[in-house]
């Protein structure tokens, strides 16, 4: 017989929701009612420009970034414009998950390189 038992590491908050802000122009994660994870966007005909993403400190370290991000992209490709990634996070991002390279307009100074990033 096993017995299970759950350590405080083990512990799952389901009270994380994510949702896009227009008014505030960004994308926001929440965890228990607190702002976890914001990505300051500028909305532009046919394009999402993501300017910057921000992780409370209390939040750091958890992943919950990459679970934002992964949303907003998402929800800019589901609305058929495409992605503008000014947002060094967000550039990393996509440079790892290959789904969205024909999604992308690349800016000149967020360029993949060949060689790795």
């Amino acid at each position: 017989m096993t017995e299970n038992t759950v350590s405080t590491e083990d512990q799952f908050t389901p009270d994380v929701s994510t949702f896009r802000n227009d008014k505030l122009h960004r994308y926001e994660l929440h965890v228990g009612g607190k702002l976890a994870v914001h990505i300051r966007f500028m909305d532009k005909p046919g394009h999402v420009d993501f300017i910057h993403t921000e992780t409370a400190e209390e939040f750091q370290g958890q992943g919950l970034a990459n679970v934002l991000v992964h949303f907003a992209l998402d929800d800019v490709v589901a609305a058929g414009k495409r992605i503008i990634p000014h947002c060094p996070f967000t550039a990393r991002y996509l440079r790892q998950h290959e789904v969205y390279t024909q999604c992308i307009d690349w800016p000149e100074e967020a360029a993949p390189t060949l060689l790795g990033t």
